[in-house]
């Protein structure tokens, strides 16, 4: 009885993949025919070939600075945020504002950064302001998510010395509470910095500025040179960031 039905499984896999292949009318035939494979061959030797002419590498420059600084400070504003958010998400101010703030923050982070850079083109413009807005809304729900939990895991003994000898809530979290939380927090916002990196280098094909907008540019007008370019710088660009943000949570949060 199982074998009949693992073999009826099977024959309802392979049935689906060929009414998929019919229903989409793929015809791989033609996809790998003579023509198709020397399509491609030049398209490929055209991207073995980047332009690294000066006026190309200025503007890839500028726009390398323009997909870093989007990332950053949308990481900087989201951590702000995202902090806020946490304060009530862990229940400091109560079950109705921890409800409001938790949900917040589900709403926030449910909605992809495409989707809220397409939002963010509508409301502020083409260009950077929007990118930075869209990676900071998103990264806000998943860092202030985060952070709510972290400060629900964190002991809540050295605040309560503090306003045990007379200190209000706020010196209680700052001296007591903070201290202990920063490295986490600092891990957290190092590590969605490099996601972020990563994401305003596609945020440009929406018309959010940076890296992403030069590449959807070239590739429109079919210069592949161009956008090989362009294409190592994000990779470059990534590298940097990645290793800069090891190199931060070695010497800041392991210390």
């Amino acid at each position: 009885m199982k074998r009949l039905i693992n073999f009826a499984i099977l024959l309802a896999i392979g049935v689906a993949v060929v009414v998929s292949f019919r229903y989409l009318g793929l015809d791989l035939a033609s996809l790998f025919g003579a023509d198709s494979l020397g399509s491609m061959g030049g398209y490929a030797v055209r991207f073995l070939s980047p332009d690294f002419s000066a006026g190309h590498l200025r503007a890839i420059a500028q726009g390398a600075l323009e997909t870093l600084a989007m990332s950053a400070l949308g990481t900087l504003l989201a951590a702000l945020l995202g902090l806020l958010l946490a304060l009530p998400a862990a229940g400091r101010f109560g079950a109705l504002a921890q409800s409001a703030a938790r949900l917040l923050l589900n709403a926030l982070r449910a909605i992809p950064e495409l989707v809220w850079a397409a939002l963010m083109v509508l409301a502020a413009g083409l260009g950077p302001n929007a990118g930075t807005l869209a990676l900071a809304l998103h990264t806000a729900g998943v860092l202030g998510r985060l952070f709510a939990e972290a400060l629900e895991n964190t002991s809540p003994k050295p605040a309560e010395a503090i306003r045990l000898q007379g200190g209000g809530q706020v010196a209680a979290f700052v001296y007591g509470t903070l201290p202990n939380l920063w490295p986490q927090l600092l891990a957290y916002s190092l590590y969605r910095w490099e996601n972020n990196i990563r994401m305003a280098s596609v945020l440009g094909f929406v018309g959010a500025g940076g890296l992403g907008q030069m590449l959807y540019v070239s590739l429109s007008l079919f210069q592949e040179a161009q956008a090989a370019s362009v294409i190592l710088a994000m990779l470059a660009l990534v590298f940097a960031v990645d290793g800069l943000s090891g190199w931060a949570r070695q010497r800041w949060v392991r210390t």
